[in-house]
């Protein structure tokens, strides 16, 4: 074997492991609570405020920034957010603060998101959702429901 051919040999080698190098892709996942309102009370004078949580954790390569967003959730606006029973809705919405004047959404309409920079790798970053009823709605009994949809983007 010439000297060439060797280093030639060596090369390839080289090339061929690099090649077979990977590296860990940055990946987060999210999971959610609901906000739980209870039972809602037509002759009280206060909201009903709730709370759940979205929990994301990211592996891998370090991720730049996370924002998570809060659909909808099928109503014709951010504010107000509606849950329904047949056609009733009784209106509430969700935040992004205790004190309940940072609407949570995806940016548009006078909403905000959620946002974290440089997320720490490998640990759940626990975030609260505020939610609130407002007083004085007069609706029938029943059990009102709403699903919205949270997207994580990194």
């Amino acid at each position: 074997m010439t000297l060439k051919q060797f280093l030639t040999d060596l090369a390839l080698a080289v090339t061929g492991g690099l090649l077979a190098v990977t590296v860990a892709a940055a990946a987060c996942s999210i999971s959610t609570t609901s906000v739980n309102f209870g039972n809602y009370n037509v002759f009280a004078t206060t909201p009903l405020d709730s709370t759940g949580q979205v929990t994301f954790r990211c592996t891998g390569l370090p991720v730049v920034s996370v924002q998570i967003t809060i659909d909808k959730g099928g109503a014709p606006s951010f504010n107000p957010r509606l849950l329904r029973q047949g056609s009733q809705t009784l209106s509430y919405n969700l935040y992004l603060d205790g004190a309940r004047a940072i609407l949570w959404g995806d940016g548009t309409g006078g909403t905000q998101t959620y946002t974290q920079v440089l997320p720490p790798l490998n640990q759940d970053i626990t975030v609260q959702v505020f939610g609130r009823i407002p007083a004085g709605q007069d609706v029938s009994a029943g059990v009102y429901t709403n699903t919205v949809t949270v997207t994580i983007f990194f």
